[in-house]
């Protein structure tokens, strides 16, 4: 019986998440491959509330596959380099091209379901829109703004090209993130989201700063980003990984774009202070590709079946301030 899940980059921000999920809600075991690094304030705390049933080093993953394919139902593949100011471009694709490359031919080869993580940043500065049809020559079309959003593009085009060629695991889905926050993101520094950044100023009710806008279109914490909270994407994801027949590359943000002050305000009203909000200049060297609007289309994961409701950015804020930021243990 195939009664196994692997997640790789498992102990990260997303992939924890869909551990957690998978854990909560199903009879599978789940098995996790990623690296913790640091122990003080690591990874590992990301897993800690959870029954895993193995840990495998990266190093030790193909290995691992090879001695449990029968047992194996689905990869779930968050493993990557997500940082998009990383300067190293080889190390971006052999990270996020090439190793999902090879867990796509396992994943084909031994008939496991293949849930892997793509990104909004595919759309670039979303000229074209964000409209997730999946189709060879739309994908083809999208034009990112750097290395990062380059390799999961290419990935992208990889697997459909090797899809309608009939090389493909039984049930596959690309997941095109937008901006996702919540538990567990308090490893990722910089990277992690605003509301993770300002919560320590706003919980005492001193002054936070957004970025200034530097296009007439947008007022000041006026630019747009479709925020998602990260248990609506690991529902999805967790759901996505124990369905068969499904397959493709999809949207996975709430469908509403919302303002940065939008954001700020809604931390300030969950830790029940009067908001404070200053805007300092966007720094120069992210204002030429600085995204003003981003907003997903939700319709063909609709359609699929996937009916579970989204958080309102007021409700993921409360959620992660009251049940997390504000707590001793904020984990998940």
């Amino acid at each position: 019986m195939r009664n196994l899940i692997l997640v790789t980059g498992g102990a990260g921000f997303i992939g924890s998440n869909i551990v957690a999920d998978l854990l909560s809600s199903t009879d599978f075991e789940v098995a996790v491959c990623d690296r913790l690094r640091e122990a003080e304030g690591g990874k590992w705390r990301n897993l800690a509330k959870h029954d895993l049933a193995d840990f495998i080093p990266p190093e030790d993953l193909f290995d691992w596959l090879a001695a449990n394919a029968s047992r194996l139902s689905a990869i779930v593949h968050m493993g990557a380099i997500s940082a998009t100011a990383e300067p190293d471009a080889d190390l971006i694709v052999k990270t996020n091209f090439v190793l999902s490359r090879k867990l796509w031919e396992f994943a084909a080869r031994h008939g496991v379901k293949f849930v892997y993580a793509s990104s909004a940043a595919t759309y670039g500065a979303g000229e074209q829109g964000f409209n997730d049809d999946d189709d060879h020559a739309n994908l083809k079309r999208l034009r990112p703004l750097n290395a990062y959003g380059w390799s999961k593009a290419f990935f992208d085009l990889y697997a459909r090209r090797s899809a309608d060629a009939g090389f493909a695991p039984p049930s596959w889905a690309g997941l095109k993130f937008f901006n996702v926050y919540g538990p567990n993101e308090y490893h990722k520094g910089s990277m992690k989201s605003v509301i993770a950044q300002i919560w320590p100023k706003a919980s005492r009710g001193e002054t936070v700063t957004l970025y200034r806008s530097h296009n007439p279109h947008y007022e000041d914490g006026g630019q747009l980003r479709d925020f998602v909270y990260v248990k609506d994407a690991a529902r999805a994801a967790a759901w996505l990984a124990q369905r068969d027949g499904v397959s493709g590359i999809f949207n996975l943000g709430s469908g509403r774009a919302r303002s940065f002050k939008d954001l700020a305000l809604a931390v300030f009203r969950a830790a029940g202070k009067a908001p404070d909000i200053a805007y300092i200049d966007t720094p120069e060297i992210l204002r030429e590709k600085y995204q003003y609007f981003t907003e997903a289309r939700m319709g063909r994961l609709a359609a699929l079946g996937f009916s579970a409701p989204f958080h309102s950015l007021e409700l993921g804020v409360e959620d992660y301030v009251v049940g997390y930021l504000s707590t001793f243990d904020p984990y998940r």
